[in-house]
């Protein structure tokens, strides 16, 4: 079995080294290689010039022409895998890449279609901000209800997929709609996804990340008009 670790950059030029060398340090179980794809979005902060300088075996960069967005860079990603599974590994190092081997072992091949990352299984509450948290439980609830899922975390960063799986999907290309659009529709296709709990260490809106007033209303009537769009698709 081969994993295909896509990790997406945009201006990501003070951990994208650190991000890759932790998932090809990561040793995955018995039976299992991997390759690393970094894709990056059309960099301006020297991200991409420090992507052109890797060497590492296995690792294979893709340069975007413009920015694109990063579901258009995580579709890039999958289009270029050659692994049995894709696991999605953000740049920003929120999420640990000792969990990959976790997320991997839970895979029963012939059997598993996908297996996320979960910040809140077991009742965890380890977000900075109490509306990101409970943003993300209410959107999980509402994608659970209208598709039949038991996910605990939809918003997720780490997502292991079948790479055929997610080929055979028309996944949108949309900004971060990916995130979203991926699990709803393989849940409407009638495939189970499987969840790890995994470390998380959110950035603070001083550091560049999270969701606060307006802006999070809008990303939460975006994710809800995704929802109603997989669900109303004849696809």
């Amino acid at each position: 079995m081969k994993l295909s670790i896509i990790i997406c950059a945009y201006n990501e030029r003070r951990t994208i080294l650190a991000a890759i060398e932790q998932a090809h340090a990561v040793e995955l179980p018995a039976g299992w290689e991997k390759e690393i794809i970094a894709v990056d979005n059309c960099s301006t902060d020297g991200t991409r010039e420090l992507l052109q300088g890797i060497a590492m075996p296995g690792v294979r960069v893709v340069l975007h022409p413009h920015n694109m967005g990063k579901s258009a860079s995580i579709l890039t990603g999958i289009r270029e895998a050659t692994g049995d599974y894709f696991l999605i590994f953000d740049a920003d190092l929120e999420y640990e890449a000792a969990d990959i081997p976790l997320m991997v072992a839970a895979v029963k091949p012939g059997e598993t279609t996908a297996v996320f990352g979960s910040r809140t299984l077991g009742g965890r509450k380890i977000y900075l901000y109490a509306q990101n948290y409970w943003g993300v439980r209410l959107l999980t609830v509402i994608a659970n209800l209208l598709f039949g899922g038991r996910m605990t975390d939809i918003a997720t960063g780490p997502k292991l997929v079948r790479v055929d799986v997610a080929r055979s999907l028309n996944l949108s290309h949309h900004e971060f709609d990916l995130d979203f659009d991926l699990p709803c529709q393989l849940l409407k296709h009638g495939y189970t996804i499987d969840e790890v709990a995994i470390h998380y260490h959110p950035r603070s809106v001083a550091q560049g990340k999270g969701l606060a007033g307006w802006k999070a209303v809008r990303t939460g009537l975006r994710v809800l008009w995704i929802y109603l769009r997989v669900w109303a698709s004849k696809r």
